[in-house]
């Protein structure tokens, strides 16, 4: 039985990187705005600035979408260049796919992601969340993920770099309800994982059916 077909879409970052490594014997078809080196022969890799995406994953038409697409307002430059990324240019693939038959969508959010939230990140987060609900995917992986460990590319994050050297301590004094706010490796296969047999790693994926 031939495997259905995945896309990758924010194959540079972190998450992306867990997803190409724990693929496994599971071919990707790739979608970045550049060239990658390293990649396995069994993946295929297309690069196309960001405009185009919609309409070469509809040409591709994957039966599962997998976005770890995701960048902060520091790094975007502003607010709305950063919700160009985490919210028009995901919800853009999204509906490529979802008109190109796409069944399924994994997506990496955030921990507290609430289109009712006061804070401009999570508030972009948990509209893009309701933006993928409305699309009609037989199935939707939303993972919210806390802190990310790990080796990012790209600019160091100052904030982040605190805020990781810290975690051990404050990852312990989390409990119960608010163990969702715990770091989480950026490497863990869970997070990564394009099957998603229902990982909710540790309560942190929003799976709809």
């Amino acid at each position: 039985m031939t495997a259905p077909t995945t896309l990758l879409v924010g194959a540079t970052g972190m998450i992306g990187q867990a997803v190409i490594a724990h693929a496994d014997d599971r071919p990707l078809t790739i979608l970045a705005r550049r060239e990658m080196d390293g990649l396995p022969e069994a993946h295929a890799l297309l690069v196309a600035p960001p405009e185009r995406w919609a309409d070469i994953v509809a040409v591709e038409r994957p039966a599962v979408l997998v976005s770890c697409l995701g960048t902060t307002i520091r790094q975007a430059g502003s607010e709305a260049a950063f919700r160009a990324v985490d919210h028009d240019l995901i919800l853009s693939v999204a509906k490529g796919a979802r008109l190109a038959g796409a069944r399924q969508m994994i997506v990496v959010s955030s921990v507290g992601a609430s289109a009712k939230s006061r804070n401009f990140y999570l508030k972009t987060k948990g509209e893009t969340e309701d933006g993928l609900r409305a699309l009609g995917f037989e199935r939707l992986d939303i993972l919210r993920p806390g802190l990310l460990m790990g080796e990012r590319g790209g600019p160091p994050r100052r904030g982040e770099g605190i805020a990781m050297a810290a975690a051990p301590f404050t990852d312990a004094l989390l409990h119960g309800s608010l163990r969702r706010y715990r770091s989480i490796s950026g490497r863990n296969r869970r997070a990564g994982d394009p099957r998603a047999d229902r990982n909710r790693a540790a309560g942190r994926a929003d799976s709809r059916k």
